[in-house]
């Protein structure tokens, strides 16, 4: 594994989903209170360090459905506040917020406009669903030639065999896959 070196004032933290929706589900394999804590974490030392806080949501009922195999939830009734990042999440003012229509946080939104105003070269990551938001938000970013470090203990999905599959097979090939503890190590 690479040393992980990492250039403050050059990095944003995108945490994606941390909504009372998507927190409160049955997650694996970590839990949404778990993941939120981490985090809460991360975005307390990225600003400390200079870096950029980004927190996505989705707007769920206006999610685009095209025809698929498997159907996917469909949420007829939401609670006002579903669509809310939770207060655990640790959002300040001063954070962004991106508000996204499909899983990857780039498409047809401003975030990539965010960052390449502030100069970010790095992109944090962490999230629900690692192989749902968090998966197509990173290889949106790869895209767009941004480097990629996972918080692998700030993500977690709706099953593990998913979750498990992008974090070793997937992520390894797009950036690094890191631990809180070695990202917030990386910050200092």
């Amino acid at each position: 594994m690479s040393h992980l070196a990492i250039e403050p004032n050059r990095t944003a933290l995108v945490l994606i989903d941390f909504q009372h929706l998507n927190v409160n589900r049955p997650l694996v394999p970590l839990s949404g209170a778990e993941i939120v804590a981490n985090g809460a974490r991360l975005a307390s030392a990225v600003r400390e360090s200079g870096g950029t806080v980004v927190y996505v949501r989705v707007l769920v009922g206006e999610i685009f459905r095209p025809p698929v195999d498997v159907e996917r939830p469909r949420f007829s009734e939401l609670p006002p506040d579903a669509c809310d990042i939770v207060p655990e999440a640790g959002r300040e003012e001063g954070d962004l917020l991106v508000t996204k229509r499909q899983w990857c946080a780039f498409y047809a939104t401003e975030l990539d406009q965010h960052l390449r105003r502030r100069n970010v070269k790095t992109i944090l990551l962490g999230g629900i669903a690692t192989n749902f938001g968090v998966e197509s938000t990173a290889r949106g970013a790869l895209d767009r030639d941004y480097e990629v470090v996972f918080a692998s203990d700030a993500m977690s999905s709706l099953n593990a065999e998913m979750h498990d599959f992008s974090i070793t097979r997937v992520f390894p090939m797009i950036g690094r896959v890191r631990t809180t503890d070695e990202i917030i190590e990386a910050l200092k």
